[in-house]
């Protein structure tokens, strides 16, 4: 491009170049046509001068002549006949060279001013061209550095690819080399390859009964190649649809609610007078429409949760498409029951003295267009029995048939559409003709709002289930339609269901297969640990007892910590009324005696108050407890005689009794946790018992079956062998340890319960 530009601009200027050599030879011409001018007109001037110089002295001789005529009259008389003719003749000879001046003259103007419009247009032309001479001359230098800067490029472009076409030529080698050994690997892999098909033909021959590929019954059971994002494709646009039909269902709920509650109001109303039994009927079945139109949604929804990730969805297995068209045919039963009585409704509103001209052309056009809405019904009916028959009959449709079934499901959801725009528009035009009705009351118009509002939603409702289905048609014609490999189709849907067993079985293995394996124990060692681990006391199950134990234990002693909180607020206040009392007292041996008869019946009463809150059992009394108790009373006798004044006897008490409290609440703490040890260890030797017992019984049986052996050996007369003395001894050995270690586990049991029953009775 750059050459073919550069040829263009060269040729451009030499024209250029060549049309300002022709324009300064044109220069040059009128230059000399200008100064051949300059010369005539220098030459005309001094001839005019000269003209004008002979007249002047003509005009002197005149004055001469004249004086001289005034001297001699005579003289001028004779000689005036001479002088007139002479001036005559200076007379003719002055017009002809004025004349001859003027012409000159003009000519020389004419000249002057040609040749100064030539000149101007001559420097005009001149700059033109030198500017043009100038862009020409710039553009050809930008080109030359351009064609110099992509000469350099293209040497060195030269260059690279030199040094390339020289490591090309080296790899080329290198690969001729290599393609050489691969062709050889190649024959060598061939051969290979063809004996070992050899051998696994013969192997499939022998060995395989029979190619399920090659018969489409069998190949349908086959698991087709699962595509996971046209199941998640595919669950999604189930999920918009089912949000479309909601969006249906709730538009077709008004509709048929507001119609049934128009046909009570008008043309006549049921508040002030009966109406019509056809409107009667035809608002009883309009009341029903919710059992018709409800299930709608629920097949739809059914549909959306059987359509998941991990199945494989066709026609063939999409089995709640059945549910869906049942309902819909349903509803077309409403629709065909009601639309007999709606057109008679419309025709008896026609004949009514309400009905206008204008108002009765309205009905007549509602009254095709529902005609035209039920036949949509049907055909939308029609088209998704057909959908529903490779689930249910695969002969009644084939599969090349279902982008034809889409395509017209399309076509009848833009018909719906369009059915509904036009009764939109006629029920709104119909609406304010009944609104300017004299006797038009509010609630009719409310009625035909809400009414024409359901049928506006109806009709956004619908236009988004065409324009969804039409946007997404190429999908469900591909996604639909698929099937397992090398197989055209699935013959029926016990196939399919067939299919999606084998497919959850494989996912199932797939699953399976997956999982890590865990680290192995050796066998012997496992063995060797089995007992211990069954029977231990730190199980996962023991440690979980104890965990719970703990929690609730833990909760008891919050419950109690806050009963016990209560219970000192309650002591605290007992004893600052008391104090108040003691303060308020007269004598000090009567404050003594008070507080001495006092402080006991206090602390009895605050005993019998909290054995009456706390939810324990009931306490034995036992002869340790009571020994205790005789102590405590008389080392708090020997310390209240010792106390001699009232607060010190205080104190004395309040440190005996948190020193027995803190005591008390440790041998109880230390007896607790010596029972969980205790019932730990007891669960855990009656793990070990019913194992033992467990191995007991399948000893006993081991023995059975030895003893039946050795009875059948004696009855057929065989001596005995060793081998089976040996292994009758071992079992009675083995029966007779197992019975010793069940005895000696019984004797611990025993002992561990009474230390068990011993420890209860002294925490309590």
């Amino acid at each position: 491009q750059l050459r073919a530009q550069n040829q263009v601009l060269k040729k451009g200027v030499v024209d250029e170049q060549a049309n300002s050599a022709s324009l300064k030879e044109q220069m040059k011409m009128k230059d000399q046509s200008l100064r051949k001018l300059q010369q005539e007109m220098d030459s005309l001037t001094f001839r005019n001068q000269q003209l004008a110089k002979r007249v002047e002295l003509l005009q002197d001789e005149l004055a001469l002549s004249e004086t001289r005529g005034k001297k001699n009259k005579k003289s001028a008389e004779s000689s005036s006949q001479l002088s007139q003719e002479q001036k005559s003749v200076f007379n003719e000879d002055l017009q002809k060279k004025i004349e001859e001046n003027e012409r000159l003259h003009i000519l020389f103007f004419e000249a002057d001013e040609q040749h100064k419009r030539l000149e101007a247009e001559l420097r005009t032309r001149l700059e033109v061209l030198e500017t043009d001479a100038a862009q020409h001359q710039a553009v050809v230098d930008g080109l030359t550095r351009k064609y110099t800067d992509t000469i350099e490029k293209l040497q060195n472009d030269k260059a690279t690819l030199e040094i390339k076409s020289q490591t090309l030529e080296r790899e080329a080698k290198d690969c001729r080399l290599r393609t050489e050994e691969c062709q050889q690997q190649l024959k060598n892999l061939q051969s290979a390859l063809g004996s070992r098909l050899e051998e696994s033909l013969c192997i499939i021959n022998e060995k395989v009964p029979f190619n399920d590929t090659r018969s489409n019954r069998y190949n349908a059971l086959n698991v087709p190649l699962h595509n996971r994002r046209y199941q998640l494709k595919l669950r999604d646009l189930a999920g918009q649809a089912l949000a479309f039909v909601q969006e249906l269902v709730a538009a077709l709920l008004n509709f048929h609610t507001y119609t049934e509650q128009k046909v009570q109001i008008f043309p006549i109303d049921s508040a002030t007078d009966t109406i019509s039994p056809l409107n009667q009927k035809f608002s009883q079945y309009l009341h029903e429409n919710a059992s018709y139109v409800r299930p709608l949604e629920e097949g739809m929804l059914h549909l959306f949760e059987s359509i998941t990730e991990d199945t494989v969805t066709v026609l063939e297995t999409a089995v709640k498409l059945k549910a869906f068209s049942e309902n819909l045919a349903s509803y077309l039963r409403f629709l065909r029951k009601i639309l007999p009585y709606q057109l008679k409704s419309l025709e008896e509103e026609c004949e009514s003295s309400l009905c206008t001209a204008a108002l009765r052309a309205r009905n007549m056009e509602l009254h095709r267009d529902m005609r035209r809405l039920t036949v949509v019904f049907e055909k939308l009916h029609t088209y998704v029995s057909l959908l529903v028959l490779p689930s249910t009959k695969p002969e009644g449709l084939r599969r090349t048939n279902y982008n034809f079934v889409f395509t017209n499901i399309a076509t009848s959801l833009h018909g719906f559409h369009d059915i509904l725009k036009d009764l939109s528009k006629h029920y709104s035009q119909k609406a304010t003709l009944e609104q300017d009705i004299p006797t038009a009351t509010q609630k009719l118009i409310t009625t035909n709002d809400c009414i024409l509002s359901s049928v506006v939603a109806l009709t956004n409702g619908v236009g988004k289930i065409a324009s969804f289905f039409s946007n997404n048609l190429d999908h469900f014609t591909t996604s639909l339609s698929y099937g397992p490999k090398a197989g055209t189709e699935f013959i029926s849907p016990l196939s399919a269901e067939c299919m999606l067993q084998y497919k959850k079985k494989a996912v199932a293995y797939m699953k399976s297969l997956k999982k890590p394996c865990a680290d192995s124990v050796p066998y012997e060692e496992a063995l060797a640990n089995r007992r211990v681990l069954l029977s231990s006391t730190e199980s996962r199950e023991g440690l979980a007892q104890q965990v719970q134990q703990s929690l609730e234990k833990i909760a008891k002693l919050e419950q109690e910590k806050e009963h016990w909180m209560l219970e000192a607020q309650l002591a605290k206040i007992k004893l600052e009324k008391e104090n108040q009392k003691l303060k308020n007292s007269i004598s000090g041996h009567l404050t003594e005696t008070i507080q001495e008869h006092s402080v006991l019946p206090n602390v009895a009463e605050q005993k019998k108050e909290t054995t009456e809150k706390s939810p324990r059992e009931p306490i034995k009394s036992t002869s340790l407890v009571k020994y205790n108790l005789s102590i405590n009373t008389c080392l708090l006798k020997f310390l209240l005689c010792q106390a001699p004044d009232v607060e010190s006897r205080e104190d004395l008490i309040k440190t005996h009794y948190m020193a027995r409290i803190a005591e008390l609440t440790s041998h109880l703490q230390l007896a607790d946790s010596k029972s969980v040890h205790f019932h730990a260890e007891c669960r855990a030797l009656a793990k070990r018992l019913s194992l033992a017992e467990k191995s007991k019984e399948s000893l006993t049986e081991e023995l059975k079956l030895a003893s039946q052996n050795i009875s059948r050996l004696q009855a057929s007369k065989i001596p005995y062998n060793d081998e089976l003395m040996t292994t009758k001894r071992s079992y009675e050995d083995q029966l007779s340890m197992m019975s010793d270690h069940l005895c000696s586990m019984n004797e611990t049991l025993t002992k561990q319960r009474e230390e068990i029953d011993m420890l209860k009775m002294t925490s309590k």
